[in-house]
C-alpha cells in the first residue's frame, strides 16, 4: 500500500486537464494499478478501451481485445487470478452477457473492476443515449446469494478516483467492484485537477501472512479477508465455481454446512463492512424539510435545483449515493426522520425508488419519477417536483 507524501503540490498551482469521464475511468484504472484489460468495444464504453490500449502498453501492461463480452470477462479473471489488478468495460447487453462470470468470480473471490456505461435497454435499446436501467442488474444479475459493491460516479473528477476506489474495494474484500457510469457521465468532458500520484490510496495485492504449507489450514473471517495467492506462487490454490471448503478451497457440494458456510460468508463479508464501504454525500441537509435522493448524471441536475432553492431560502437538500450497492441504508434512514417529503428522480422506472421506499419505512412520503426515453432529467423536471411542497417561481424565471 502506498502512502500520501508530504510534498504534493496543492492543487491551486496545478494545471487542470480536459477530459472525458471515459479517459478519467483509463487513468484511473493507471493509476491504480491495473496492467491487464480485456474487453469488446461496445458504445458508451468504448474510450475506455480506446485509452487503455494505448497507456497500458506505456506503463507494461497488456491490452487484449477479445472475441466478445464473455471472454473478456474471462481473461480479467485469469489475469487477476495469476497475480495481476485487471479490469473490463462495457454497456448493457456486455454486462447482461458478463453475469455468469461475474457470479464465478465473487464465488472464487477474484478481485477486479467491471465498468458499466449504462445506456437505454433492453437489448440494443438506445446505444447512444443514457440511462440508469442496470443498477438492479448490478445487484442481482448473477444468480445464487452473494454481495456486490457497485459505485456511482457523478462528476470526471469521481471517474478518476472512484477508479482508484473501486480496485482498492476489490482487493480489500476479495471481490468484483462493478462502477456504473452512464453515457452522459462517460462522454462528458471537464476540467479536473487530478490528484498527483502518492497522493490517493492505493491498496496492493497482497499475500497471506501464513507460512505456504499452512494456507489450507487457516480460514478468512469476517474481520480478516485472506489475500489471494497468485496461481503460481507456493501457495496451494485451488479455483473453483462449486461450493467449497473454506479452510481447504477443495470442491465440497455434499456438505450442507460447508454450503451454508460459504454462502452467508460470501453476503457478509461485505455487510459486515458495509460502514467502511458506504459512502453518501449530503448537500444543504442541515434544516432541510424536503430532501432529493439522485445518483449518477441525475445527480448533478438535483444539485443545481438544491443551489438554487437554497439561494432563494428554500429548504431542500439534496442524498447522493456514490456507492449504490451495499445500500446506503443509514443516511436514508436519517433522511427519513428528518424530511417530510424525499423525492427521487432517476433514469429509470422506480428501481431505486423501491430500495428508498423499504428504507423509509413510511415515515416520509417518497415521490418518484423516471424517464426511459434516453434523455437526463433537467433541473426543471426536479423542480416541478418540489413545487407542490414550497411556493416559488419557476426555474426559467430565476
Amino acid at each position: 500500500m502506498t502512502t500520501p507524501t508530504s510534498t504534493a503540490v496543492p492543487a491551486a498551482t496545478r494545471r487542470a486537464v480536459l477530459l472525458q469521464g471515459n479517459e478519467a475511468v483509463a487513468e484511473g484504472a493507471i493509476a491504480a494499478g491495473a496492467r491487464f484489460f480485456a474487453g469488446y468495444p461496445i458504445t458508451p464504453s468504448t474510450e475506455i478501451a480506446e485509452v487503455l490500449s494505448r497507456r497500458l502498453p506505456e506503463v507494461g501492461g497488456t491490452f487484449i481485445q477479445m472475441e466478445d463480452e464473455i471472454a473478456g470477462i474471462a481473461a480479467v479473471c485469469g489475469a487477476s487470478l495469476a497475480g495481476t489488478k485487471a479490469l473490463t468495460a462495457t454497456s448493457g447487453p456486455g454486462f447482461s452477457l458478463m453475469q455468469e462470470m461475474i457470479g464465478f468470480a465473487t464465488m472464487a473471490q477474484i478481485p477486479c473492476v467491471v465498468v458499466d456505461v449504462m445506456r437505454g435497454g433492453p437489448s440494443t435499446g438506445l446505444p447512444t443515449e443514457p440511462a440508469q436501467g442496470d443498477v438492479m442488474q448490478a445487484r442481482w444479475g448473477t444468480h445464487g446469494e452473494h454481495s456486490v459493491i457497485a459505485l456511482v460516479p457523478s462528476s470526471v473528477e469521481e471517474c478518476y478516483t472512484l477508479t482508484v476506489e473501486a480496485f482498492n474495494l476489490s482487493e480489500q474484500y476479495r471481490t468484483p467492484v462493478i462502477i456504473l457510469s452512464d453515457a452522459l457521465i462517460g462522454h462528458m468532458r471537464e476540467a479536473v485537477v487530478l490528484p498527483e500520484p502518492g497522493t490517493l490510496r492505493i491498496a496492493e495485492r497482497g499475500t497471506p501472512d501464513c507460512e505456504p504449507d499452512e494456507y489450507d489450514t487457516v480460514t478468512s473471517t469476517l474481520d480478516n479477508i485472506l489475500p489471494r495467492p497468485p496461481l503460481g506462487s507456493p501457495f496451494r490454490v485451488h479455483v473453483t465455481g462449486l461450493v467449497y471448503n473454506r479452510r481447504s478451497g477443495a470442491p465440497d457440494t455434499s456438505d450442507p454446512a460447508a454450503a451454508a458456510d460459504l454462502g452467508r460468508y460470501l453476503r457478509e463479508k461485505i455487510y459486515h463492512h458495509r460502514d467502511a464501504i458506504v459512502r453518501v454525500e449530503e448537500v444543504e441537509m442541515h434544516g432541510a424539510e424536503v430532501a432529493i435522493f439522485a445518483y449518477g448524471s441525475v445527480a448533478r441536475s438535483a444539485m443545481a435545483v438544491v443551489r438554487k432553492l437554497r439561494a432563494e431560502g428554500v429548504p431542500v437538500g439534496l442524498v447522493r449515493p456514490i456507492t449504490l450497492w451495499p445500500f446506503p441504508t443509514l443516511a436514508v434512514d436519517r433522511m427519513a426522520e428528518q424530511v417530510r417529503t424525499v423525492i427521487v428522480p432517476e433514469m429509470n422506472i422506480r428501481q431505486m425508488s423501491w430500495e428508498v421506499q423499504a428504507a423509509v419505512r413510511g415515515r416520509a412520503k417518497v415521490i418518484d419519477y423516471g424517464r426511459v426515453d434516453g434523455k437526463l432529467i433537467t433541473p426543471d423536471e426536479i423542480l416541478e417536483l418540489v413545487k407542490p411542497e414550497f411556493y416559488y417561481h419557476s426555474w426559467e424565471d430565476a
